[in-house]
C-alpha cells in the first residue's frame, strides 16, 4: 500500500493492468468496460493519471472516493494538471451529465471549478490545489483573512441562490469546502445539486459554519463570537425572501460586512 504522501503518475496506456483497473472500473472491473474508459479519457485528452491523496481504493491513494464517483489528478496531453472524476460501476446514475450541466450552471457566476469536459463516465475539472476549509481554518490565524474567505463561501452562497441552484450538500460541507493556496475560496462537487427544489445555500451553509458545532466553536475561537439568535433570525429573514437586503443582514450578523 502506497503512503498518501507518495506520488504515483501512470500512463493511459497502463491503466488497463491491476490496480490501476480497479479505480477505472471500481468496485468491478470488466474488459469491454474498461476498454471504453480508456477510450473516453483519450477523448477528453488525458494522457496521464496521478495518484496521490487521503482516500484510498485498492492500495492506491486517490483524492477523492464517494458514493458516486472517485476523484484522481490527471495530466492532459498539453501537460496542465486536472482534476478527474470517475464515475463508480456501481453509482446512482448512468452517467454524468447531470453534475457537468450543474457545474457548468455554477461556472457561468464563477462559482465551483470551471468544468474543462465530460464523457458518461468521467468529468474533467479544473485541479483546486489547496486544503479543505476545516484543515484550512485549523492552520490560520489571520483574523482579516478568515473573514474574508468566509465572506467569499456565503457570497457564492449568495450567487447561486440567485440562480435557483441548490446544491444540496451544504449543511454538511466539510468535504465542499476548498480554499487554493491563493486563499481563494471554492464550492467543490455538484453531483447532487439541482434547480427543481427551492435552493437553501446561503442558509444551509451559514448554519453549519457559525451555528453547527464544533466548527462554529473554531470559527468563533478564531473572528469573535455572534448573538446566535440574531442569526436565526436574519435566516429567516432571507429564507422569506432572497434579497441583497437581507444576505446583507446575515453578513452583518456574522460580523463580515466589513467585507462589502
Amino acid at each position: 500500500m502506497m503512503n498518501v504522501k507518495e506520488k504515483l503518475i501512470v500512463e493511459i496506456e497502463r491503466l488497463d493492468k491491476a490496480p490501476y483497473r480497479e479505480i477505472l472500473c471500481y468496485p468491478r472491473p470488466e474488459n469491454e468496460e474498461l476498454k471504453k474508459r480508456i477510450s473516453e479519457l483519450k477523448r477528453l485528452r488525458v494522457r496521464a493519471l496521478e495518484f496521490q491523496g487521503s482516500k484510498n481504493v485498492s492500495g492506491i491513494p486517490v483524492l477523492g472516493k464517494g458514493c458516486v464517483g472517485i476523484v484522481v489528478a490527471a495530466y492532459l496531453e498539453d501537460e496542465e494538471k486536472v482534476a478527474l472524476k470517475i464515475r463508480r460501476i456501481d453509482a446512482d446514475r448512468a452517467n454524468m451529465r447531470h453534475e457537468a450541466e450543474m457545474l457548468e450552471m455554477a461556472n457561468s457566476i464563477n462559482v465551483g471549478p470551471r468544468l474543462l469536459g465530460y464523457t458518461d463516465n468521467f468529468l474533467l475539472m479544473e485541479y483546486i490545489d489547496g486544503k479543505l476549509f476545516p484543515e484550512w481554518l485549523e492552520e490560520t490565524n489571520n483574523k482579516n483573512l478568515i473573514k474574508k474567505v468566509l465572506y467569499g463561501f456565503l457570497k457564492q452562497c449568495f450567487m447561486l441562490d440567485q440562480i435557483g441552484l441548490d446544491h444540496g450538500e451544504l449543511s454538511n460541507a466539510s468535504k465542499h469546502l476548498i480554499v487554493n493556496s491563493k486563499n481563494k475560496p471554492f464550492i467543490l462537487d455538484f453531483e447532487t445539486a439541482s434547480t427543481k427544489r427551492k435552493s437553501a445555500n446561503l442558509t444551509s451553509l451559514t448554519q453549519f459554519l457559525f451555528i453547527r458545532k464544533p466548527l462554529a466553536e473554531k470559527i468563533a475561537e478564531k473572528i469573535g463570537e455572534i448573538d446566535r439568535q440574531n442569526l436565526i433570525e436574519a435566516l429567516k429573514s432571507y429564507k422569506r425572501e432572497k434579497t441583497r437586503e437581507n444576505f446583507e443582514k446575515v453578513l452583518k450578523v456574522c460580523n463580515l460586512a466589513f467585507s462589502l
